[in-house]
Formats: C-alpha cells, sequence, structure tokens
C-alpha cells in the first residue's frame, strides 16, 4: 500500500551491517559485542526507559564513523533503499547534527552530502526523501538558533522542516529556549515538527503547539491524558507521528492492547504509524502497521485511511502527494470492491444453509 513515513530517524536506522561495514572503514573500536550490538539485554542500547542517555550516546559513536562525504551519501542512498523496499513511497527523515561529530563546523557541508546520496537514489527510481533538520534538547539557544538560521537562509537541498528530538525525561521543559530558533523556521516557511508527550506528558505537547507552533507532533501519545488537548489536536488537525514499538519500549505502556492510538483515533485525532528508530528495535514500518492491524482490528479501510494520513502529515511535495493520493483512491475502491464480495459471498451462503 503506497504510503509515507514521517517518524523515523536517519541516525536509528542504520542496520547492523552497515554499522560494522562503516566501523571497519574507519577502523574504530566498536562499543560492545558486534553480535549483541543491539541487545538491549547486554549493552541497554534502545531508544527507552533510563536507557535513552545511554543510546543516545551511542548516537553520538555512530555518527562518528561518517565523517567523508562519500560514505555519508552511501549511507542515504542505502536509507531510501530500505524505505523503498518497505513500501514506503516518502519519507521525512530526522537527522540530528549533534550526533555527526566530524561535520559540526560544516552543517552546509553535511546536508549536501546526504541530498547528494538521496538525489542519487531517486534518479534510480527509489521513494524521495526529505530532510529534518532536528536540535537536541540538550543544546543551546544559541545552537539551535544558527541550525535554524542555516537551513532558512541557505535552503540545503532535501531540508524540508525544523525538528527538536533527545531526552525529555533528563532535560524537561524546553521549548521556551528553542522559541527563537521555530520562529525563524516558521517565518521561512519549514515544517515545525517536535517531539513530545512520550516521557513528557501532555504539557510537552502544549509546550510545542503554543510556543514552538509545531505543525505535527512526534509520538504525543500522552496527549490522551487531557481530554482538552485531545479536543484541541483533532479540531486542528494536527497529526501525531506514533511509534509502538518505541512506546514499549519506553514504557509508556505496557503492552500493545493497551496502546492509546485507537482512543485517539476514535476522537477524531489524525495519526501516523511508524518505525522511529527501526535498527536497535527490530523493527520496520510495515511490522508496526502489522501489528496494530492485529491488535486493534484494523480493515483495508482502515489501513487506507492511515495511508492517506500519512501522506497528508508528510511535507512531500504537492505533486508526490497527488500521486498517492489517487494510489489511495484506488487502493480504497479496491477494499470496498472486496468488501462487497466478502459480504455476497457471506449471503450466498447464508441462503443456501438450510
Amino acid at each position: 500500500m503506497p504510503k509515507a513515513e514521517v517518524h523515523v530517524h536517519l541516525e536509528g536506522a542504520i542496520e547492523l551491517a552497515d554499522l560494522l561495514e562503516a566501523a571497519a572503514d574507519a577502523d574504530a573500536a566498536l562499543p560492545g559485542p558486534a553480535a549483541t550490538l543491539f541487545d538491549p539485554s547486554t549493552h541497554r542500547l534502545r531508544p527507552g526507559g533510563s536507557e535513552l542517555s545511554t543510546y543516545l550516546e551511542f548516537l553520538d559513536w555512530v555518527g562518528s564513523l561518517y565523517g567523508s562525504r562519500q560514505r555519508l551519501a552511501r549511507l542515504a542512498y542505502r536509507f531510501a533503499a530500505r524505505q523503498s523496499a518497505s513500501g514506503v513511497r516518502y519519507t521525512d527523515v530526522i537527522v540530528n547534527p549533534s550526533h555527526w561529530g566530524a561535520w559540526r563546523h560544516d552543517l552546509p557541508g553535511f546536508f549536501d552530502a546526504l541530498a547528494s546520496g538521496l538525489d542519487e537514489a531517486e534518479a534510480d527510481g527509489l521513494a524521495p526523501v526529505g530532510l529534518c533538520a532536528s536540535i537536541e534538547r540538550g543544546q543551546t539557544a544559541a545552537e539551535a538558533a544558527e541550525l535554524a538560521s542555516i537551513i532558512a537562509e541557505r535552503r540545503p537541498r532535501r531540508v524540508v522542516a525544523l525538528s527538536i528530538d533527545g531526552d525529555e525525561g533528563r532535560h524537561g521543559r524546553t521549548a521556551a529556549r528553542f522559541a527563537d530558533a521555530f520562529d525563524i523556521a516558521r517565518r521561512a516557511g519549514l515544517g515545525r515538527t517536535v517531539h513530545a508527550g512520550e516521557s513528557s506528558g501532555p504539557e510537552g505537547v502544549w509546550d510545542a503547539l503554543t510556543l514552538l507552533h509545531a505543525d505535527r507532533i512526534d509520538h504525543g501519545v500522552r496527549a490522551v491524558e487531557d481530554d482538552r488537548l485531545v479536543a484541541h489536536l483533532a479540531e486542528a488537525g494536527v497529526s501525531l507521528g506514533i511509534c509502538p514499538s518505541s512506546n514499549l519500549a519506553l514504557g509508556v505502556v505496557d503492552r500493545l492492547g493497551v496502546h492509546p492510538v485507537q482512543r485517539l483515533m476514535e476522537s477524531g485525532v489524525v495519526v501516523t504509524i511508524n518505525s522511529d528508530d527501526p535498527a536497535p528495535l527490530a523493527t520496520s514500518i510495515e511490522a508496526e502497521w502489522a501489528m496494530c492491524a492485529a491488535a486493534f482490528g484494523w480493515d483495508g479501510s482502515t489501513l487506507v485511511d492511515l495511508a492517506r494520513a500519512s501522506v497528508r502529515a508528510s511535507y512531500a511535495s504537492a505533486e508526490v502527494r497527488a500521486v498517492l493520493e489517487s494510489e489511495l483512491d484506488a487502493q480504497a475502491a479496491h477494499a470496498e470492491h472486496a468488501e462487497l464480495d466478502r459480504l455476497g459471498a457471506t449471503a450466498r451462503l447464508l441462503e443456501a444453509t438450510p
């Protein structure tokens, strides 16, 4: 099914084989045994729980492996290939320059290297990818404003939005610190997406909306704790980029069956289903969709609606959106015909039953 993914981190989407290859090329020591590099029971390198800060340090190590333009471009190409293999037709990928130490003093070069790999991938027929340049929550207001100014003034190819990620639990309510940076992005017409409402409560989502003027929320599942916030999200059409496996890893929910995604949907909130950090979480976008469909009984029509929501929540170009919406119209018609065929077959069976 044609769909978009709007909440996935480049740093968390590098598969083990690629990491080992990059470490060998860079002559870098591994932070643990190769076979268990992503095993949370041995190295606690997972994007969740009390280990989140350790995981972010691991991402700094990952970024240190990609100091050359060629290696960074190849990484971007492989990301586009993996997304395409999962049936994703457009991706907004979050990339946080603070993790890529070799590029901290050459942010334009960093974004250009990524864009060159994505350009090559698209020229080869792979799905297009937009870059969401992300502030790390522990950075200063000046560092955030510098990043926002670079992308607003220089307009690096494929950069479509400003983002914030990082450890909410450790740094607390930091939105006010980054208000100036997000105002720069807003005035430049860039998208604005903020991690909030996972390790923080509803107050983090309110801060993202009121102080940063976010047009999309990454996670946001704890918005369900505030009925007024849920109503506001539904009325304003602000989408939540939900990542079920990440929520389970972080302990926001203890099992999928009680995840608030269904309640949010029933309340009229626009949600999308995403993979977040698929490599260490051992997941994929199609796995996230499949397990949610099984847990909540989503039928073909619901999945088409979710795919359509993902396209509309994305920062894809109008041309890409139009193509995907057209394909989803065809999917919806097919799903409707299939349901009518199923009902007809059931009716015939009942008529023939004594």
